[in-house]
């Protein structure tokens, strides 16, 4: 079972709901941080370089792109290929 996942997400956003049934589809927990709220998306600018939703935090890695592009590598680090 993954340790710890951080999931930054927006409202609205398609590959953010996405991953998020994702998760849970395969009972993977996950901790939900929204970037609209104040200062939320700039302090994901300076922790991990960018700042747009979905942002995947797992074991000091970090996966952004769309959930077509996290998909694969998630897969992989959890060993569901």
């Amino acid at each position: 079972m993954p340790k710890t996942i951080d999931l930054y997400t927006s409202p609205g956003c398609p590959d953010c709901a996405a991953l998020k049934a994702w998760f849970a589809a395969r009972n993977i927990p996950f901790t939900e941080h929204d970037l609209s709220r104040p200062g939320a998306a700039d302090k994901a600018k300076t922790q991990f370089g960018v700042r747009i939703a979905p942002i995947t935090v797992y074991e000091g890695q970090v996966l952004y792109g769309t959930a077509h592009e996290q998909l694969p590598r998630l897969q992989r680090l959890f060993g569901l290929d």
